[in-house]
């Protein structure tokens, strides 16, 4: 999958979960790309260089 496309999509998980606050966002996005995404969607997340990431989802993405 394009790259662009999961950035995009992990942004929309995690603007989700905004309203939780930081620390809670970064957990419930965590979890949602354990339990939703293919492990080679997440595998390529986590190969992206973490500036280009929002700082919610690159949190999200360390913690896999």
């Amino acid at each position: 999958m394009d790259i662009e496309r999961l950035r995009y999509m992990a942004d929309q998980i995690a603007r989700n979960f905004a309203a939780l606050g930081e620390e809670q966002a970064i957990a419930a996005t965590a979890d949602h790309l354990v339990k939703f995404w293919d492990p080679r969607m997440r595998e390529q997340i986590k190969a992206d260089d973490p500036a280009a990431l929002s700082p919610v989802v690159a949190a999200a993405v360390a913690r896999l």
